[in-house]
This record gives C-alpha cells, sequence and structure tokens, in this order.
C-alpha cells in the first residue's frame, strides 16, 4: 500500500481492509494450496510437508527499510550498480 495514492484516491480503508484480508487464515490457506508458502504459523504448520524448513531472511536482516533504500535503492545505489537497460 503506496500512502500517498491511497489518501489521494480515498482508498485507504478498502485497501487496509484487502490486507488484513490477505493475512488471516482462510486466505493463508488458500496461499498455500496453491503452492505458496504462508506467513500464518498455524497454517504453515497444516502444510510444512509441501514447505521444506528455510531460514528466510526480512527486511530486518538488511537494516531495515531506511538502510536498505538508501544502499540498494537511492540513485547510485546497487540497483543503478547493475542495471543495464538494453541496448545500452
Amino acid at each position: 500500500m503506496v500512502d500517498k495514492v491511497v489518501d489521494q484516491k480515498g482508498t485507504r480503508a478498502v485497501a487496509e481492509a484487502y490486507l488484513k484480508f490477505l493475512y488471516e487464515e482462510p486466505s493463508q490457506v488458500l496461499v498455500a494450496q496453491n503452492y505458496y508458502r504462508p506467513r500464518n504459523a498455524a497454517v504453515a504448520q497444516r502444510f510444512a510437508s509441501r514447505f521444506p524448513q528455510l531460514e528466510l531472511a526480512t527486511i530486518g536482516d538488511f537494516g531495515g527499510w531506511p538502510e536498505a533504500q538508501a544502499k540498494h535503492f537511492a540513485d547510485g545505489g546497487v540497483f543503478d550498480r547493475i542495471y543495464q537497460p538494453s541496448g545500452a
């Protein structure tokens, strides 16, 4: 959800309700049934045979959003250094 967009369009309540819905158990079951790893611990346990145990990274492992944004996506960041437009 992008704050500026939902505020401009007046859709914040709908966007927040949708995000909440995505992480509720019925939605997470649907996610797991379609071979996407669920975030809900109870659903993940129910589908454990489908998803091997992994040590997953979070944005916190990269210093949080402000640090990751500055390092990877700001002008001159990692993305700029590795991205090569086609035809360049």
